[in-house]
């Protein structure tokens, strides 16, 4: 269970404003060992953190590039699990690591995507003179990749804007947010968006979950029905806000879990230029 919430807009009227805000949770085991984010690749140009679990290491859940590449995964909520699935986090170091564009990339997924169990790819290129281009492609969905213009949205383990309560929830603490930081510091809206991503609200009843997520879901719904998960051994274990400038700023903060204490974290922000 991840969820994400993100705006973009690649031609800000306000030279202040920014062209992409995203904001996102990575629910994950306690116990499944990963690395926080930092630059790594043949240049260190690719900024993400990084799966460790064994037979899956290198795979990501987010992550970005001084070239403009960026990729964030959501699994889809299913009640039965192929085992003998490839890892999905290949999917998003795989793109930070090619030469194609967003679109192609995910047009080769599409015909790939019988080989995993179910997902959500967005993958952006980010190009302070070409223009920005983001697309989603979900292999629940349908069969090709789509663009998608430039406004506000939400996905978390259903297909791009589902209307599971904890999204619309979410997507609208998102937008004010959103609201406010343009009259705030960065640090002060990076606080805003992090403040979204930690809220333990259950929204319920949610049938859209329930129907989705059969038996699998039910013991605990009422902790996968929040935008902040919290369960004995599962849940929220990173927190990521990313800012893209007018001018291709990027701040990428990250706070994580330590260890796999829900009471420990630790915040870190890394700071570049697109090159593009």
């Amino acid at each position: 269970m991840c969820i994400i919430f993100f705006k973009f807009d690649p031609h800000p009227v306000s030279k202040n404003a920014y062209r992409l805000i995203l904001a996102a949770n990575r629910d994950e085991s306690y116990h499944r060992p990963s690395k926080a984010a930092d630059f790594w690749g043949s240049n260190n140009e690719i900024l993400s953190g990084l799966d460790m679990e064994e037979g899956k290491e290198g795979g990501t859940w987010l992550g970005i590039s001084t070239r403009g590449k960026l990729a964030a995964l959501t699994n889809y909520l299913q009640p039965q699990l192929n085992p003998g699935a490839r890892g999905r986090g290949e999917l998003v170091s795989h793109f930070l690591t090619t030469d194609m564009d967003s679109l192609s990339y995910l047009k080769k997924v599409s015909k790939e995507g019988h080989l995993y169990n179910g997902f959500n790819l967005i993958a952006a290129d980010l190009s302070t003179k070409k223009g920005d281009v983001v697309c989603y492609y979900g292999n629940r969905g349908k069969n090709t990749p789509v663009v998608l213009e430039p406004g506000t949205y939400g996905l978390s383990n259903a297909l791009l804007d589902t209307p599971w309560r904890k999204l619309c929830f979410g997507k609208q603490l998102f937008l004010e947010a959103v609201g406010r930081g343009q009259a705030l510091p960065k640090d002060a809206l990076v606080a805003e968006l992090l403040d979204v991503l930690n809220n333990e609200e259950a929204q319920l009843p949610d049938p859209a979950i329930e129907d989705q997520g059969r038996e699998y879901v039910q013991p605990i719904l009422s902790k996968y029905a929040a935008v902040c998960v919290r369960c004995a051994n599962y849940g929220t274990r990173t927190n990521t806000v990313i800012l893209v400038d007018a001018d291709g700023h990027v701040t990428f903060t990250e706070r994580s879990m330590l260890g796999t204490d829900p009471s420990r974290w630790e915040t870190a922000t890394h700071e570049f230029r697109l090159q593009s």
